[in-house]
């Protein structure tokens, strides 16, 4: 049997980091994750992933993620239910993850700053208007 998900998206919240009473770390974040297809109006929608990660990951993702962040999340989909204040039972489906990457640098916290990012890099940086550069023989290594 499998039960494998890998997923890419941004954070919706910074990540909430909590410890058990024992003392485990676990953090819970969502993931925003756009669908392949757009609606009628010519939109692209996205699904909200919960994710859940434990230990020594959890710290990691508590630490460097933040709200607006591209990640990478391989892990599998676990259900479980509880019974509400109401005395009513409520499904959860989520993601446990046993590997999240980190797709951005840290420097970028706005969504001007990551666009103002993608245009830069494709932007060729040796490309000029044909003048000679202006470099000293001092500048070069050999």
């Amino acid at each position: 049997m499998l039960n494998r998900v890998i997923l890419i998206g941004r954070l919706t919240k910074d990540p909430e980091l909590r410890y058990t009473p024992t003392g485990v770390a676990v953090t819970t974040f969502t993931l925003a994750v756009d669908r392949n297809f757009t609606n009628q109006q010519g939109q692209r929608e996205a699904d909200f992933i919960n994710i859940v990660t434990w230990r020594g990951l959890a710290e990691n993702v508590a630490n460097y993620l933040k709200k607006g962040r591209l990640a990478a999340v391989d892990g599998k989909i676990q259900t479980r239910s509880y019974d509400n204040n109401e005395g009513k039972r409520v499904y959860v489906t989520e993601v446990v993850a046993e590997n999240v990457r980190f797709l951005e640098s840290g420097t970028k916290n706005s969504s001007d700053d990551r666009q103002r990012s993608n245009n830069d890099r494709f932007e060729d940086p040796f490309a000029n208007d044909g003048s000679p550069i202006d470099i000293s023989d001092d500048d070069l290594p050999f």
